[in-house]
């Protein structure tokens, strides 16, 4: 599984990822997190206000900090599909 956390330094861009991460270490998933920084990266995902979160090449969020279910759901529906 690819998760990419879009965006740069602000705070809930850092609580986004810090989340992902928690979630990924939770479920024990083999999944590689990447911080996309570059605004030009990002916007290659129509994400014009940050955080993002991609899963997958999927863009599940932007522009706002989602729950931690809302997380937890769509990685563990990411996990299901891959089988």
């Amino acid at each position: 599984m690819e998760i990419k956390v879009l965006g740069a330094c602000c705070g809930n861009c850092e609580k986004l990822e810090a989340m992902v991460q928690g979630v990924v270490k939770e479920f024990g998933a083999d999944a590689q997190v990447e911080k996309v920084t570059d605004l030009k990266d990002i916007m290659k995902y129509g994400v014009l206000t940050t955080p993002g979160l991609v899963i997958d090449g999927q863009l599940k969020v932007a522009g706002r900090l989602p729950s931690k279910a809302e997380v937890t759901s769509w990685i563990t529906t990411a996990l299901a599909a891959a089988g």
